[in-house]
């Protein structure tokens, strides 16, 4: 993640189906990903966090979770 000019981290975002990609500040992430794909989708989730940035963060939180932990 990378940060905008009031240091607020931003967040690559992605949709395939349109060809395009973006960062947005993280606090805006969940509204700017659920207006794209309601405007342009008809609701479907089709944009997205770029998909080795969503692999990375869901691999971080199963960490801290303690769910990759081997017994």
């Amino acid at each position: 993640m990378a940060t905008d000019g009031d240091d607020e981290p931003t967040v690559p975002i992605v949709c395939e189906a349109c060809d395009t990609r973006t960062r947005v500040p993280l606090s805006d992430l969940a509204d700017q990903l659920e207006r794209h794909n309601e405007t342009r989708h008809a609701g479907d989730d089709v944009a997205g966090v770029e998909p080795a940035l969503a692999d990375r963060i869901a691999d971080l939180v199963a960490e801290d979770m303690g769910l990759l932990d081997e017994e």
